[in-house]
């Protein structure tokens, strides 16, 4: 398995093989693609009760959706976490594979942007959800259409296409 360079990301992009919506050309490094962050968020209401971490857990229980309006940001504090997901929606085919990685320049500010589930399945679409948290002794603003995180796309030995809870998601 191999992570894809810059000019067989735009040839597999060009062909339709990897559909990108919104794409910019310019986006693309020498191994990976910068994505956007949206302007719908999900927040963790202030806590009233345990949740309790079974199969059966539902996020939405202890969460609620915002949605930003033009120039608008959300507040992340000191240790919070939000969910956020990309402006762009990604359609791999099914012998690519994703990793959604954070960029350096927000790391070192004490921004984490995926927290633990990074991964892209072959096949799979919709837009990225992503586990943002402030790792800061510092208050931070987020603002839709920064360069938040990257997708590195690895080529996958074989088939596989995602057929589970959160195909063709759009928010988070």
């Amino acid at each position: 398995m191999a992570v894809l360079a810059r000019d067989e990301i735009l040839k597999l992009v060009r062909s339709g093989a990897i559909k990108i919506r919104p794409f910019d050309e310019s986006l693309v490094g020498a191994g990976s693609i910068d994505l956007h962050l949206g302007s719908t968020f999900r927040v963790f209401r202030k806590p009233s009760n345990i949740i309790h971490v079974e199969d059966r857990v539902d996020y939405k229980t202890s969460t609620t959706v915002v949605k930003l309006k033009k120039n608008e940001h959300i507040i992340i504090q000191p240790g919070e976490l939000v969910h956020g997901v990309t402006e762009e929606n990604i359609t791999l085919p099914s012998s690519l594979s994703g990793r959604i990685e954070g960029r350096s320049r927000f790391a070192r500010i004490g921004l984490l942007t995926h927290v633990s589930s990074g991964f892209m399945q072959p096949g799979s679409s919709g837009k990225i959800v992503l586990e943002i948290v402030n790792l800061s002794p510092m208050t931070m603003a987020l603002h839709p259409g920064t360069k938040v995180c990257q997708v590195v796309l690895e080529e996958v030995k074989g088939r596989g296409s995602y057929k589970g809870k959160f195909a063709g998601q759009i928010s988070p």
